[in-house]
């Protein structure tokens, strides 16, 4: 029975050996590729009591050799047992020169060195490298890096690795090298090598001390024409960089690499990014809008990491929000300040509450710098970036730009080339702003999502405001007592015409006990506060405004995403009421207050078609869940779709008129007002068809073949696919006899089969498994089909029978095999089993059981499935 280590911050050790230059030579044969790692080792001067024994880590690869300052060690000098690798008695400093062999066609684990499709390229975030050669595989052993890489000509006329090449020429055999060194030092994860057939793109950009930087963006030569927009979105990034943090470039070569098979979004290596395709490979025929943004988000956050995760990288991995959060923080002030800062910080809201605030109350509940773990790729979560990134917006707030500013100038001065801790970004922090952020660092330690009440009191006679707000933490699996948080609670106080009466110097206030109250003197009657304005901490906010009140709000506060909050409690309360409802048999009502609100704001001719289309979509159902202590599938779902139709019908008029104002935008353009006007012309069609006749579904039938972008096109046949299996299957014939040829879009073909509520969805999946284009070895297409049907398709995956269940229990055993780190994010769909009724809940424990007692189960989904039975 495999033996499952927890690793725990409290035991942390600095490294025994350092390393001080890697020199790396990889032969790539056709079905071999030879490692040669020549490492310059010496013991750590920081840790006087080392022990003489050099201890690295390893991966299931074959030693060939092993040569200690040249002397050729037997196999009984050295122990090796695929995860460690023992030296005994080494001397203070010395050179190790190792031979492995690895086979990286086989390796459909996507970590180490790998092949995709004709390209080999490398993931070595967070413990691939010790699947390529031994090493101290850990982020604080720093080294400089030399790597030669060799190959065949044809079928690899591309050599690319971290720095800049510094040699290259021909070898017998149609062989070629190219060696490249990276001056900066670096932790092994960084390491980066791609070799393969490749065509590229390249620009310049000039930094504003002068130095002149060589661009490239390599694709694979048929998609190398859709990569103009990620070159464009990478000058954004560096400008932006230079602008806003003062922060330059560093090398002479910046490059990027787009991969069809890859685990995560893309990885910042230094200098030599590597990319989902996804995230590189765009135009309007084959990419929506939300494709173009999150393009413009990826490429950014991987430019920003040179500096916030590469320069200053962690000491441990416990520290990972310390890049991450940071660095997800400063992706979102870069799309918010080239887009609408509303919508865009409304999207990461809606985000964190949606996907970190049920992880906040589930089994894999952790802080945002994370006490223990059993394998560290299960916490890339959305507690360590999403809500790590907030931790570092409240910090901003609490400085406020130029002293937040002088704390980041001061941190990169200071840590420069090291390895630091979360405890060092706070000690500069604190210095700059003069703050105390002692109970600040609560954040980082204490796991899960504060409760805020706010409640009101008005005095008539004295004309006195008081808002009174009142935190607590609920329990979880971590046992330490919840203690207060400092709170940053950004407000503001409105007249009933909507005017903002008190000013910006008192609207930020820090809340540090368990309850604070504030008072407004001379406020008029029917006067509103609107608190935590920009969501100015993640906590959830429970308040005592009436439906006309919020209203009120929706129609009138001056901060967007307040008002784009208002609309989404209205929506929220009256789902509950209409739960309630269905589960006592009365009749569904919706309330005019809701209905009047949402006219009025579809009405208004000067509001921004992009914050309307964010406002006025009603919650999903994965995001209505979280709403009730018990979640009734079928009610959630007949609740919200009765919701959609009266509000259909009760304004389609006005749902044809959004239609035909929002359909003369320019197809092509990526304005933030054509994005708009596409992103309502597409929500009024869905309320349009959500009534089923064939008016409705004419109008959306013709938006889908006569769409002369993807975003139109997607979004139609999304909307076709939830409305009649007739339809559906339609629509499905149509938009693979177009776009088969292209992975991405069929991605986009899988998912949108996946998600419908139609009935017949599940065997559809079943269907889809065994299609000729799908494959378990690829994590989008896995994506797509499997984790969209498990992750975001609740009707259907919790089908009462439990067939959803039994089939995604499957394709995780089946997924294990191949890929550990996409089986255990697919098995995280049973995290929330406890919440469901109990014949459902009976069910979902009965098949986690079954994985957890699954023979030669990963770590990664043990790991999970053990939390979630807890």
């Amino acid at each position: 029975m495999t033996t499952h280590t927890l690793i725990k911050l409290k035991d942390y050790s600095p490294p025994d050996f350092l390393v001080d230059h890697a020199d790396l030579v990889f032969d790539i044969q056709p079905d071999e590729t030879r490692v040669t790692s020549t490492l310059t080792l010496y013991k750590n001067p920081d840790k006087p009591e080392t022990s003489p024994v050099l201890k690295m880590d390893m991966g299931d690869f074959e030693i060939q050799s092993v040569t200690l300052d040249g002397q050729n060690l037997s196999s009984k000098a050295f122990q090796a047992d695929k995860k460690q690798f023992l030296v005994p008695d080494v001397p203070d400093r010395f050179t190790l020169e190792t031979r492995t062999l690895l086979c990286p066609e086989k390796n459909t684990r996507l970590e180490g060195l790998y092949r995709s499709n004709r390209i080999y390229c490398t993931q070595c975030e967070a413990e691939g490298f010790r699947h390529i050669t031994l090493f101290p595989d850990r982020p604080d052993v720093m080294s400089r890096y030399t790597s030669t890489i060799i190959a065949d000509k044809t079928t690899c006329p591309v050599l690319l690795s971290n720095g800049n090449p510094v040699e290259q020429g021909d070898l017998p055999d149609n062989r070629h090298f190219v060696k490249w060194e990276d001056p900066f030092k670096k932790p092994c994860y960084l390491f980066a090598l791609v070799a393969g057939d490749l065509s590229s793109i390249e620009s310049s950009f000039t930094t504003k001390s002068g130095r002149p930087i060589t661009l490239k963006i390599f694709a694979e030569p048929e998609n190398i024409d859709r990569c103009h927009h990620a070159m464009t979105c990478l000058k954004q990034a560096i400008q932006w960089d230079e602008d806003r943090f003062s922060l330059e470039y560093d090398l002479d070569l910046y490059q990027i690499v787009a991969i069809n098979d890859f685990n995560a979004g893309a990885m910042e290596n230094k200098g030599l990014n590597i990319f989902n395709a996804k995230y590189v490979l765009a135009d309007p025929a084959t990419a929506t809008d939300e494709d173009f943004m999150n393009i413009q988000r990826v490429i950014g956050h991987e430019y920003f990491h040179n500096w916030t995760g590469n320069r200053v990288t962690l000491k441990n991995w416990f520290q990972l929000s310390l890049k991450e959060g940071l660095t997800v923080f400063r992706d979102q002030e870069f799309t918010s300040d080239l887009n609408s800062r509303a919508v865009e910080r409304i999207t990461h809201v809606k985000n964190l509450r949606a996907f970190q605030f049920p992880e906040d109350s589930g089994p894999m509940v952790h802080p945002v710098r994370p006490d223990a773990y059993i394998k560290m790729d299960n916490f890339y979560t959305m507690t360590v970036y999403e809500k790590g990134a907030e931790l570092v917006r409240m910090i901003h707030q609490l400085l406020g730009e130029t002293a937040f500013q002088q704390g980041m100038a001061r941190y990169f001065e200071q840590f420069d080339g090291m390895a630091v801790t979360v405890e060092d970004f706070l000690s500069v922090m604190a210095r700059a702003g003069h703050l105390d952020l002692t109970q600040f660092k609560r954040w980082y330690t204490q796991s899960g999502t504060p409760l805020v009440t706010v409640t009101r009191s008005y005095d008539p006679d004295t004309r006195t405001l008081s808002v009174t707000f009142s935190q607590q933490t609920p329990p979880d699996r971590n046992p330490s007592e919840k203690q207060p948080l400092h709170i940053p609670i950004r407000m503001g106080v409105i007249d009933p015409e909507g005017n903002d009466i008190i000013s910006g110097h008192s609207s930020l206030i820090q809340m540090t006990d368990e309850t604070h109250t504030v008072t407004f003197q001379n406020m008029p009657p029917g006067t509103l506060p609107s608190v935590f304005r920009q969501f100015s901490a993640p906590v959830r906010i429970s308040t005592d405004f009436t439906d006309p009140e919020l209203a009120c709000l929706m129609a009138r506060d001056t901060d967007d995403v307040n008002r784009w909050d208002a609309a989404r409690t209205l929506f929220n309360k009256e789902i509950q009421q209409l739960v309630s409802a269905i589960a006592e048999h009365r009749p569904l009502t919706v309330s005019q207050n809701l209905v009047q609100a949402f006219e009025i704001a579809l009405s208004a001719r000067s509001a921004a078609r992009a914050f309307l289309a964010s406002a006025l979509v009603i919650p999903r159902e994965t995001e209505l869940a979280d709403l009730f202590d018990v979640i009734d599938v079928e009610a959630v779902h007949q609740a919200r779709l009765h919701l959609k139709t009266y509000l259909a019908d009760s304004l389609s008029p006005l749902f044809i008129q959004i239609i035909d104002q929002c359909s003369h935008s320019d197809p092509k353009s990526l304005s933030i007002q054509d994005i708009g006007s596409r992103s309502l012309r597409n929500l009024a069609l869905s309320y349009m068809a959500s009534l089923g006749t064939r008016f409705a579904c004419d109008l959306v039938w013709d938006a889908f073949v006569n769409a002369e972008n993807m975003t139109d096109e997607f979004a139609a046949f999304k909307i076709l696919s939830s409305t009649s299996e007739r339809l559906q299957q339609k629509s499905a014939a149509r938009f693979y006899d177009q776009w088969s040829h292209d992975p991405l879009v069929m991605d986009k073909w899988f998912l949108v089969q996946a998600v419908s509520p139609l009935p017949g969805t599940l065997t559809s999946v079943m269907d889809l498994v065994n299609h000729p284009d799908f494959t378990l070895t690829n994590p989008n297409r896995v994506r797509s089909l499997i984790y969209g049907f498990a992750m975001h398709n609740p009707i259907r995956f919790h089908e009462k029978d439990g067939t959803g269940y039994a089939f995604v229990t499957d394709k995780i055993l089946a997924l294990d095999k191949v890929n550990h780190q996409i089986a255990a994010r697919l098995a995280r769909c049973f995290n929330q089993w406890k919440k469901y009724d109990p014949h459902r809940r009976n069910r979902m424990k009965q098949f986690l059981e079954t994985l957890a007692n699954a023979p030669d189960l990963s770590t990664n989904v043990y790991e999970i499935v053990s939390r979630a039975l807890e």
